[in-house]
């Protein structure tokens, strides 16, 4: 019994004890206040009850937060073990390079090694064939110096 129903039966008690009864205009309002009075205090014990088992809800959440957030901590440290060192390695072995079409003009990037393959590359943008050879147009000239030739 919580406290507000101690105070309601200690009324109803005074209420008996007094010989209230609902014969006259005051007593009517006496007991229908403690009435009153009573059904706050079920109400309030209702609530109370509520409020344990959110609490209870609201613990039990917080334990399976903690729980998912160290599981996830755990997959972070899986996945982001590897150094930035690592990362680096990954791209010095991938070698793009920007090529302009010589038929829109856009720029693209293809992948090194298909160039000095000597492949041909389809322009994404206009889709002009466009071939890649080791000897560029300026090698029959005896002043040339644009370094294909160097590796």
């Amino acid at each position: 019994m919580s406290y507000m129903h101690e105070k309601v039966a200690y009324l109803q008690g005074l209420a008996e004890g007094m010989e209230i009864s609902n014969d006259s205009k005051e007593g009517k309002l006496l007991l229908q206040i403690i009435e009153v009075l009573e059904a706050f205090a079920d109400e309030v014990d209702s609530v109370y009850d509520e409020l344990d088992d959110l609490n209870d809800a609201v613990v039990e959440l917080d334990d399976y937060l903690e729980t998912i957030d160290e599981d996830l901590a755990n997959l972070e440290d899986d996945i982001y073990e590897m150094d930035d060192d690592d990362f680096e390695d990954e791209d010095e072995d991938e070698d793009f390079e920007e090529v302009d079409c010589p038929d829109c003009g856009k720029s693209f990037f293809v992948d090194g090694n298909l160039i000095d393959k000597g492949e041909d590359v389809e322009c994404p943008n206009c889709g002009v064939i466009i071939e890649f050879t080791d000897e560029c147009e300026c090698c029959d000239d005896e002043s040339c110096d644009c370094e294909c030739h160097e590796e």
